[in-house]
């Protein structure tokens, strides 16, 4: 017969536990998988990575954390390697001066380039916008007051935002119909966000200032 003092035993790394009960033993698992690709391709999806058990629990011992894990994702190339997906991502824009700051360095640089590609307007109309866009008083972001909901607005695709290749910006609503409802999103303040439908493309902006920005 084993014979102990009052005191429990210890167990090394182990919960502690009285003299003549089975240790505990904690659940063990081994190392993420790495993530999957997205389940869809072109349009948001989720991936997933998974861990597995390698030594059940025992006697009380710590739960099993979670094996698996999901995050959103979004693939911009079908299975053949064309693009596609990018009428998910939100339009983030700012105020259309800061192309004037573009036009100045890009006339400063010393660096060779070939032609720039002409730029694009696009026309929307607002449909929905957060309280926090008409809140901003900071002086470089002042224009996002004048966001407002019904309005008809403009956005200017220019290089560098354009992709070289497939002389688009990103969130301009290619191929999207009047009824369909885009999102966008201003820089320097992610919480001013909301939504807008596309009315058309033009060659050039013809919006008041307040209501004509640029794609970044």
């Amino acid at each position: 017969m084993r014979l102990c003092r009052s005191l429990p035993c210890r167990t090394s790394l182990y919960k502690i536990s009285p003299c003549g009960t089975s240790l505990a033993l904690p659940c063990v698992v081994g190392e993420w998988s790495h993530w999957s690709g997205c389940a869809e391709q072109c349009q948001p999806d989720l991936r997933i990575r998974r861990r597995y058990i390698q030594q059940e629990p025992k006697n009380g011992g710590e739960a099993c954390p979670a094996l698996e894990e999901k995050a959103g994702c979004l693939e911009y190339l079908t299975y053949q390697g064309e693009d596609c997906g990018h009428e998910h991502v939100p339009a983030f824009i700012t105020t259309s001066e800061y192309s004037k700051e573009r036009k100045r360095r890009a006339a400063s640089s010393l660096e060779p380039s070939d032609k720039e590609a002409a730029g694009y307007c696009v026309e929307f109309k607002t449909e929905s916008l957060s309280h926090h866009c008409a809140l901003e008083n900071r002086p470089y972001a002042r224009w996002m007051q004048y966001l407002r909901e019904g309005h008809t607005v403009c956005v200017a695709c220019q290089p560098p935002a354009m992709n070289t290749d497939t002389h688009r910006c990103s969130g301009d609503g290619h191929n999207a119909d009047g009824s369909k409802i885009l999102h966008w999103e201003a820089v320097g303040n992610s919480q001013c966000q909301g939504t807008w439908k596309k009315i058309r493309q033009l060659e050039h902006c013809s919006c008041p200032l307040v209501h004509s920005f640029i794609f970044t």
